[in-house]
């Protein structure tokens, strides 16, 4: 591969302007390519051939069109040579996978002007593993300014063609998150990537608890093809909360109760990114009011030691999470409550009943009661991956099975609900107790019995006292007192993900907090 010479230096070019390629991206060996490919990726209409050198060997290059492949020119060999097969076998590409394509020049010090062509780069997104993207570049070096030129332009024309690439971006940044280091992650590696694929990106860096939902609400959206958060889990449902929110009032809909909420209007891409995907997103309502979208919830035990946390803001993250947990634990109560819920059946589950011919057994709407002593309820959409539970707090969710887990931890002595705590953290299986029920269901219902939420700390002063007819739910890392019956609805696909990172929430002060 050409390497610029010393006191020159080499960059890729697009329409004159100079622009260094992104300081994340580096060559990978051309073998990982044809090893993630499958032959098929290579079929379709041929619309270019020529030579290049890619990876200091002359190659035979076609460019189709889903994919570019090459294969090493071969010179007259000795029969029966198969060393040599091994070593001119074909590799590719798919053109799905290349994000920016530039001009590649070189200059030194004493030149002027456009520099020397040396070729064309191809920006390239590779799959590295399971929910992680790698950044690469390939070089098809040709001195030809003509011949490059063709090529150049049926590339641009090609990446135009994706329909679904968004051109425009609105970024909301939370400052705070991922150790106060997410400004300089988003700048650093981040915005190139998103500059070498031409899209244009407009940034608010948020200030407050409440930043992007007041934000969103008023912005207007129409110039951009996605809204995307840098930042935790909280911030990522706060702005899929804002957005949801914010299809529902441009529907007309009514916000105080809200039973069929319409789909999000624009995508919520997270950092890091990848594909896009639907994801199943829950509605809490009292009895009488809608109180937000979200993806997840605990109560009892985990709603009452975020209550605690965040009465002790002073401290930082992980101190006042120690401390909430210690303190709930030392005070550890049950709640008596009555929880309904309605079972998930699937389509194939349906279909196998209604062949068994039995109306009665065909209808999903059959809900089951649970009423007791309870420590806490878990209520998942989504996995919940985090640092102190690496499996999940619901490992067998997904994003878009169209269920929820429900996880009930029924009254124990205090050693044995530790030990389930610490199975979090572990290989284990956390729900492996006499005391732990888990079902997958599609609404619940979770409704107190008792007048009032117990009071862990008789020194909360008029906090206390304004909150004691009020339990407390953790939704989403967010306090949310309510005195009543909490209704729980899953909603499929409601709104579309940029990437899968959704099942990796990480900060450490949301739902893992209780752990």
């Amino acid at each position: 591969m050409p390497r610029g010479r010393r006191g020159g230096r080499v960059s890729a070019l697009e329409g004159g302007l100079e622009e260094e390629a992104p300081p994340a991206a580096a060559a990978v060996p051309s073998a990982l390519w044809a090893s993630q490919l499958q032959p098929e990726a290579a079929a379709g209409q041929i619309l270019l051939r020529g030579i290049f050198e890619i990876g200091r060997s002359s190659c035979d290059v076609v460019l189709s069109e889903r994919a570019l492949r090459w294969r090493p020119i071969q010179p007259e060999r000795p029969a029966g040579d198969s060393k040599y097969d091994v070593l001119c076998k074909e590799e590719f590409i798919e053109l799905k996978d290349i994000f920016s394509v530039k001009l590649k020049r070189r200059y030194s010090v004493k030149q002027q002007g456009s520099g020397t062509l040396l070729g064309i780069t191809l920006f390239i997104c590779l799959k590295k593993e399971q929910n992680k993207l790698k950044d690469s570049t390939l070089d098809l070096i040709n001195l030809s300014e003509d011949h490059c030129d063709v090529w150049f332009k049926q590339f641009k024309k090609i990446l135009a063609g994706f329909a679904n690439r968004p051109k425009s971006l609105k970024i909301i940044l939370n400052p705070q998150s991922h150790k106060k280091e997410a400004t300089q992650v988003y700048y650093e590696k981040v915005e190139p990537l998103l500059r070498t694929a031409g899209i244009k990106t407009d940034v608010t860096i948020t200030e407050y608890e409440g930043h992007a939902l007041s934000l969103l609400k008023e912005c207007e959206l129409q110039e951009f093809d996605g809204v995307v958060c840098v930042g935790g889990d909280g911030s990522a449902s706060e702005i899929a909360h804002a957005l949801l929110l914010r299809a529902q009032k441009n529907a007309g809909k009514e916000t105080d109760r809200i039973l069929t909420p319409v789909r999000a209007e624009l995508p919520l891409g997270l950092i890091p990114a990848g594909h896009i995907q639907p994801v199943d997103v829950c509605t809490f309502s009292t009895t009488d009011k809608f109180l937000r979208f979200g993806f997840s919830a605990m109560f009892g035990f985990g709603g009452r030691t975020l209550a605690l946390a965040e009465k002790h803001r002073w401290m930082s993250p992980n101190q006042r999470r120690d401390f909430a947990i210690i303190k709930a634990l030392a005070k550890l109560k049950p709640e008596d409550c009555e929880i309904s819920f309605l079972p998930f059946i699937s389509s194939q589950d349906l279909q196998e009943r209604k062949v068994e011919g039995s109306p009665k057994s065909v209808s999903n709407d059959q809900w089951q009661t649970i009423q007791g002593q309870i420590l806490n309820v878990s209520i998942m959409a989504i996995p919940c991956l985090c640092s102190v539970a690496p499996r999940g707090l619901a490992p067998n969710t997904r994003l878009n099975n169209g269920s929820m887990a429900l996880i009930i931890a029924r009254n124990t002595s205090r050693p044995e609900f530790i030990k389930h705590l610490k199975r979090y953290a572990s290989v284990k299986n956390q729900f492996n107790f006499p005391f732990v029920e888990t079902y997958t269901v599609e609404e619940v219902k979770v409704r107190p019995r008792t007048n009032s939420a117990p009071n862990l700390e008789e020194d909360a002063g008029r906090h206390a006292a304004a909150s004691e007819n009020n339990f407390p739910w953790n939704v989403d890392g967010d306090l949310v007192e309510v005195a009543s019956e909490v209704h729980v609805k899953l909603h499929p696909r409601l709104i579309n993900l940029y990437g899968g990172s959704m099942e990796e929430m990480n900060d450490s002060e949301v739902n893992c907090n209780c752990l």
